[in-house]
């Protein structure tokens, strides 16, 4: 199995920053496509971005396109999010997901791992 484990999360200004790393171990983690999603209290996990298992060009959602940034240092393992001029909407628990040979699906059924979350909190 691939294990993956994210960070960066916390406590952040209406237009401020963060970025979320999310560590692999277990696979080659140069030939999967890496994906975040993330999910509030009480809606739907809903998709972010993603980034391709060749590092093509990433996938993002609309709400988040122009703000948020995916990136992925193969020789470190990790997937990165630069997430910038965060909003209160942008408040969930975000995951990182990982899918074999992926192209970077926006769709969460499409990844076979996942990691335990990381909590991004907004304050206005």
């Amino acid at each position: 199995q691939v294990q993956l484990v994210e960070s960066g999360g916390g406590l952040v200004q209406t237009g401020g920053s963060l970025r979320l790393s999310c560590a692999a171990s277990g696979r080659t983690f140069s030939s999967y496509a890496m994906g975040w999603f993330r999910q509030a209290p009480g809606k739907e996990r809903e998709f972010v971005a993603a980034i391709s298992w060749s590092g093509r060009p990433g996938n993002y959602a609309d709400s988040v396109k122009g703000r948020f940034t995916i990136s992925r240092d193969n020789a470190k393992n990790t997937v990165f999010l630069k997430m910038n001029s965060l909003k209160p909407e942008d408040m969930a628990v975000y995951n990182c997901a990982a899918q074999l040979f992926g192209t970077g699906s926006s769709y969460a059924h499409d990844y076979e791992y996942w990691g335990q979350g990381t909590q991004v909190t907004v304050s206005s």
